[in-house]
């Protein structure tokens, strides 16, 4: 372990910290049964990978990541609406073509992606699985880079994620009657 360290340049060993600082707000947002503190939680979380992302020289994965932030706080605001989700997407299309450098730049794309339609769109379980999705996506980023922070946030956004989907699926057939939107909200 000493000698892994020891052979990180001092970005890299930024980049490593500022990966374990998100994962300690993916864990708290991803375990969290309320939707509103969910998106809190998660911008934190996308302020700490941005930095990662930078540090680790990722820069589609840095610039999307800070169009991710933007997102979180719209989608909050405009939940439903297509016609600003239609141009949080545009702009990721914009922002990764002005940015891209190799073909597993398509893995933050596919998770800016997944994210924004899941955030505009989608509440409860739905909304829990797609960003189970991008987190993977996300995650394939951070091996190709070499971020064990990263790594360990997504894998742990994913247990968390499919935790707190079982969660709502049993006070789902608990209490029927209950919408979904109440349940995430409460």
């Amino acid at each position: 372990m000493a000698d892994l360290i020891a052979g990180m340049t001092l970005a890299q060993l930024l980049g490593q910290l500022a990966g374990l600082v998100a994962l300690a707000f993916c864990i708290a947002g991803f375990a969290n049964k309320n939707d509103d503190r969910l998106m809190v939680l998660l911008i934190s979380a996308n302020v700490a990978f941005a930095l990662m992302f930078a540090f680790f020289q990722s820069w589609t994965a840095a610039a999307l990541t800070v169009l991710v932030i933007l997102r979180i706080a719209l989608a909050r605001r405009y939940q439903g609406n297509w016609k600003i989700m239609a141009g949080i997407l545009a702009v990721n299309l914009l922002v990764a073509w002005a940015t891209w450098k190799t073909a597993t730049d398509v893995f933050p794309l596919t998770a800016a992606t997944l994210g924004t339609v899941g955030m505009f769109m989608l509440r409860g379980i739905p909304l829990r699985i797609v960003l189970g999705l991008a987190a993977l996506a996300w995650m394939l980023n951070n091996i190709v880079i070499g971020s064990v922070g990263g790594i360990l946030a997504e894998g742990m956004v994913l247990v968390t994620n499919i935790i707190t989907i079982v969660r709502l699926y049993r006070l789902q057939k608990k209490y029927p009657e209950l919408l979904t939107d109440a349940i995430v909200k409460k």
